[in-house]
């Protein structure tokens, strides 16, 4: 044991360990700014359990925004191959999210309402991120902005992004650019608005599935897109049941009807006619 503890440190002679002028590792990822954001306000053990699985999914959902962000920046450039590369980390990430749902459910009702007073009106509901990534997937709702106009800048961020063009707007427009025809109230229309099913659209994407040799990057694109929002309803329906799990069907923090509205977003659809043609083809 003495002899292969010798041989190696030997073998790593050449690690870094003066640091005295130059960065380390938790420098750079600052780390002193990070770990330290871990506030409890009522002490209770499992609230930094709470607290650090809101934050990593925030940051989780920071890397989504800045993958979808350089997706639509690639469709619009026709580059889809890059798109799709994106498109597919976005996919991978969604997973990591998914999975926090399972460590945060390890926690009972009755360890929740140690704590819960103290979060005030503060919920998931307000999560800003969330917010401008359903703007980026289409789903456009206006009165939510009010929750931001404590923080003109933020509140300014969000109307950038709800007023932006979201990855359907850009995907169809590729279609467009590629000779299949999209009606134009559908190539003109108000981004500020929800996505409405078309039968133009509609078309053009079973064309794509029904000529996948000339149409292939178009057709890798559409499942791309179809990944996504199949992820996000199972993040959605695993937020719902943790939710059920920990408190029933008690009002949430926010205001929001809790379960009950987790429920019906179930039901929102962002890309309807990728899962509408499945029937048909």
């Amino acid at each position: 044991m003495v002899k292969q503890d010798m041989n190696a440190t030997s073998s790593e002679k050449n690690i870094h360990t003066d640091f005295t002028n130059n960065m380390t590792y938790g420098e750079y990822l600052q780390l002193d700014k990070i770990l330290s954001a871990q506030n409890r306000l009522s002490g209770h053990h499992d609230e930094m359990l709470f607290i650090v699985i809101h934050q990593v999914s925030e940051l989780w959902m920071k890397l989504i925004l800045h993958e979808m962000t350089g997706a639509i920046q690639s469709i619009e450039k026709d580059d889809l191959s890059t798109a799709q590369k994106r498109l597919a980390r976005v996919s991978k990430i969604q997973t990591q999210i998914i999975q926090a749902w399972d460590v945060l459910a390890t926690m009972t009702p009755s360890e929740y309402m140690e704590f819960r007073d103290s979060l005030g009106q503060a919920s998931g509901f307000q999560s800003y991120q969330y917010r401008m990534v359903e703007f980026a997937l289409g789903y456009k709702t206006e009165h939510v902005l009010k929750i931001y106009q404590k923080d003109p800048e933020l509140h300014s961020k969000l109307k950038d992004a709800y007023e932006a063009p979201g990855l359907y707007d850009v995907a169809i427009h590729a279609l467009h650019r590629a000779g299949l025809p999209i009606d134009g109230e559908v190539l003109n229309r108000d981004v500020t608005m929800s996505y409405k099913e078309n039968d133009s659209v509609r078309e053009a994407w079973m064309t794509v599935y029904q000529n996948t040799d000339k149409y292939w990057e178009l057709y890798e694109l559409a499942e791309k897109l179809v990944d996504i929002e199949d992820w996000l309803q199972q993040w959605r329906f695993r937020h719902m049941k943790t939710v059920e799990r920990i408190i029933g069907f008690k009002m949430g923090t926010g205001g929001s009807s809790g379960v009950d509205y987790l429920k019906r977003v179930l039901d929102q659809q962002f890309f309807p006619e990728l899962w509408a043609i499945r029937t048909e083809l």
